[in-house]
């Protein structure tokens, strides 16, 4: 027996454990990352990092009438840093910012805790309605209220003639700013409410049950449970509101051939890239002010994204 055991072939017996993949299962298993990846790196090649590179090439020329193309360096930098029509549109679209933006994102946040609080019927069809004007096209969101707008065939001033009232000014240079905000209000705050909604679902249900059974009531389960649940996704919201604020164009574009005298081609810095590239057919410089753009835009962002950190660590 002993020695029938010992005389026993090792490769006849029989592993129980798993067998380890051989070099051509690894190798393949380590190039499916990169091959999955390789569609969205070839398109961000493309449509963004070539057209940014070129845009990038552009500004450091000028386009002269005896020599043609020339390098200048920073020189377009230095003028678009001086234009006061550049300056005066960044200006304006920081204020902007400042007055659109908090009523948006406190709407949303008031929709988002109502709809989460379970109190509201046909909550399902509030929640729809409220998103709705976001699936609208912006251009389509303009016309019709470039329409209600209307001084002279707008309802607001038919309404206001048959009440005998002066019709509001909706157009005017005093009311644009607030206009265009109440355009971009109305289409997105269903974006940011669905954000803060799906961010208070992941909240856990104990953390309710044991605030309730401490005696908080619905305000104060909101203000000490679900508002610092919310802080992460208030902080996506506003980042997001920095970008669209700074990029804003489809509605004063649009706007503009109804009120032509209140908005003019560098009303908004993205208004002033585009009339400068596609009127004054001046590309050079027009890539210059839309690199200008993107760095108060990463700057602003950046101080914003700072500043939450700090409080959030504090």
């Amino acid at each position: 027996m002993m020695t029938a055991t010992t005389a026993a072939s090792p490769k006849g017996r029989r592993r129980d454990g798993p067998t380890r993949p051989g070099r051509g299962g690894t190798r393949r298993r380590r190039s499916a990352g990169p091959l999955f990846v390789a569609p969205f790196m070839v398109l961000f090649l493309l449509l963004f990092l070539a057209p940014l590179g070129l845009a990038a090439y552009l500004s450091l020329f000028q386009e002269k009438l005896i020599g043609g193309s020339t390098f200048v360096g920073l020189d377009n930098y230095v003028t678009a840093l001086k234009d006061p029509l550049l300056l005066k549109g960044i200006g304006r679209v920081a204020l902007f910012f400042v007055i659109q933006v908090p009523v948006m994102l406190l709407l949303a946040l008031f929709f988002a805790l109502a709809l989460d609080s379970g109190l509201l019927r046909l909550a399902r069809v509030i929640r729809l309605g409220i998103f709705v004007p976001y699936a609208v096209p912006s251009v389509i969101a303009t016309l019709m209220w470039g329409y209600l707008y209307g001084p002279d065939f707008g309802p607001f001033a038919q309404i206001s003639r048959h009440l005998h009232l002066p019709a509001p000014h909706f157009l005017s240079d005093s009311w644009m700013l607030g206009s265009l905000a109440n355009i971009v209000t109305w289409e997105f705050v269903g974006y940011n409410m669905i954000i803060l909604y799906a961010a208070l679902r992941t909240i856990p249900a104990e953390l309710y049950e044991a605030a309730a059974m401490d005696g908080a009531g619905a305000w104060r389960i909101a203000w000490s449970i679900k508002l610092p649940a919310l802080r992460p996704a208030l902080t996506l919201t506003l980042l997001f509101s920095v970008i669209g604020s700074f990029q804003l164009f489809n509605e004063p574009k649009l706007l503009m051939s109804v009120a032509p005298d209140v908005i003019s081609s560098s009303y908004t810095a993205n208004l002033y890239a585009y009339s400068v590239a596609f009127i004054s057919q001046q590309s050079n410089y027009a890539a210059t002010v839309s690199f200008i753009l993107g760095l108060v835009i990463v700057i602003v962002s950046y101080a914003f994204l700072l500043t939450a950190n700090r409080r959030r660590t504090s």
